[in-house]
């Protein structure tokens, strides 16, 4: 296939070009979403069936993590087929009736691409391991060892020990920045590049909305191959890798975040563009996560959205906290957009991360929706999960197996979804299911809290309702903000409507007062106050003041 004949949409596709700006996204990890045939794995007809839950949330579009062909060593993150459907999940038939069914429920579909690196089961890495000659040897990264057959340089692996992994047939190391059965892809051949836009292009022919893109500024590593600098110690962040990871030793200058990556992102952009459809792509860096966040977004021509790791650390974000992060961000990516996530597949559930009671929940929620920008929320989070306690025989995550117990993976906020609680299995799987549903779970199952009007479930509804029903804060702009105390506040603003918008961060009641104008209290079924008759803004604990001037 030719790169012109990508730019060749099929017939009939109807163009939105902007349905991602200030969108909300539900993320679905299909393997403890729904099982839809007893064999405790959930899959894309298990998705199916639960769409009309998910129509109800309101949400715009959906996020599937991986579900392609894959020996599963790292659970469909590395990828043995981009273009079809692991038998665990079903089939591209499934597949297909999943986008009619939500494309008829006004959901959109976004899919995980993994296009850093493959399976080493994938048979291009088989072909290219094969001899240092045939047509694709040069796909992945290969480098002779240094002259005492020590690896090639001293970048590390994500998961632990060296990035680069010998291989007893081309006599060579090759470069792996996760597990070493995820070899990484070589973007400096252009060939590579080539295949990944058609892998794109077969799923944009499927009716997809566009891609999550993992470890967007993976892609590209040093051709010279130079050693990454040592951080010190007192700029090392644990939000990529655990603390007890090497990986935080080093500055990752030279095995990822290369300015050579932004040409590749042009060209799938433009591929994107011929679609109207999106991506969202995942930036991995504890140190340079917004700034790399900026140069991926600016210009209209690179990614249209990406979320980097600032609200997906370990510490609640205060006032302070929260507004310098918003701060920055308004500096380096002053025409960029981000996707703002408190949880996802990769880390711990933020209510147990940031140890929040209900009200603080509620009030982060509200606060979430009121971001300027997009925003992904992560399955189970609307139902209020904690993150899951996991016995040590129970886990299957590799990161987790290696770190433990000062690290315990990735498994306990990946534990199936809870529907009902009069169900051993939660009504998620009558099989046995590939981690056990949490018992902490069980009284937050969706069933129960359809039934009581004050569930957090509904607060979620309240609160994307309420973004959605509002320009200022889906696509409108953001200024002065505020921290006094324990209080956040800034202005949101677009198409003639301008909100006040502030929030308690803290179990004590506050005071503040309104900017001048005639202000209309509103988002009452978010507990929001009002101002007061003394001209002023009473703020109970974790309490929002949202007004619209009249």
């Amino acid at each position: 296939m030719t790169a012109q004949s990508l730019l060749q949409p099929r017939k009939g596709l109807e163009h939105n070009s902007d349905w991602w700006r200030g969108a909300v996204i539900y993320q679905i990890y299909p393997r403890s979403f729904q099982d839809s045939n007893s064999d405790g794995i959930g899959d894309l007809r298990g998705i199916m069936e639960r769409l009309p839950y998910i129509a109800s949330l309101g949400v715009d579009a959906i996020w599937i993590s991986p579900f392609f062909t894959s020996p599963m060593k790292d659970f469909g993150y590395d990828v043995s087929d981009y273009c079809d459907v692991d038998p665990m999940f079903g089939s591209l038939a499934d597949f297909d009736a999943l986008v009619t069914t939500a494309h008829r429920l006004g959901i959109k579909i976004l899919i995980d691409l993994v296009l850093s690196h493959s399976s080493d089961q994938h048979p291009w890495f088989i072909e290219s391991r094969s001899s240092h000659d045939n047509p694709r040897a040069n796909w992945y990264v290969w480098s002779d060892p240094k002259p005492d057959g020590t690896v090639p340089n001293n970048w590390l692996s994500i998961f632990g020990g060296s990035a680069w992994a010998w291989d007893t047939t081309r006599c060579q190391y090759y470069l792996h920045n996760f597990l070493d059965s995820q070899p990484d892809l070589n973007f400096h051949e252009p060939a590579v590049q080539e295949a990944l836009l058609e892998v794109a292009h077969f799923w944009l022919e499927r009716g997809v909305n566009g891609f999550r893109l993992d470890t967007i500024n993976f892609y590209v590593h040093d051709a010279q191959l130079r050693d990454n600098p040592p951080l010190p110690p007192e700029r090392r962040n644990a939000s990529i890798a655990p603390a007890v990871n090497p990986y935080n030793h080093q500055e990752h200058i030279y095995d990822k975040n290369r300015p050579e990556n932004l040409g590749f992102l042009r060209r799938f952009r433009a591929l994107l563009d011929i679609y109207g459809a999106a991506a969202v792509g995942e930036v991995g860096d504890a140190q340079r996560g917004l700034e790399i966040l900026g140069e991926y977004t600016s210009g209209n021509d690179k990614a249209h959205m990406c979320y980097a790791f600032e609200f997906l650390s370990g510490d609640a974000p205060d006032a302070e906290r929260i507004a310098a992060v918003l701060r920055h961000l308004d500096y380096v990516a002053p025409d960029g957009w981000a996707c703002w996530a408190f949880s996802n597949h990769d880390v711990v559930r933020h209510v147990t991360r940031w140890d929040l009671s209900p009200a603080a929940t509620r009030l982060y929620t509200t606060l979430l929706m009121c971001l300027r920008g997009s925003v992904c929320l992560y399955q189970g989070e609307e139902l209020g999960f904690p993150e899951a306690e996991l016995r040590f025989e129970d886990l299957q995550d590799p990161y987790g197996i290696r770190f433990w117990p000062e690290f315990k993976g990735r498994d306990g906020c990946r534990t199936p979804i809870v529907w009902k609680s009069d169900n051993l299995n939660g009504e998620f799987s009558t099989g046995a299911p590939w981690l056990p549903v949490a018992r902490e779970h069980m009284h937050l199952a969706v069933e129960a809290q359809e039934r009581a009007p004050d569930a957090l479930l509904h607060h979620y509804r309240h609160a994307i309702a309420f973004r959605q029903a509002h320009p200022a804060l889906s696509v409108g702009g953001m200024r002065d903000l505020r921290v006094l105390g324990d209080v956040l506040s800034f202005i949101r603003e677009a198409e003639g409507e301008t909100m006040f918008c502030t929030f308690n961060l803290s179990h004590r009641p506050a005071t503040l007062h309104l900017p001048q104008g005639n202000w209309q209290q509103v988002g009452q079924e978010l507990n929001s106050s009002g101002p007061g008759e003394d001209g002023l803004v009473h703020l109970g604990p974790w309490q929002p003041c949202l007004v619209v001037k009249r």
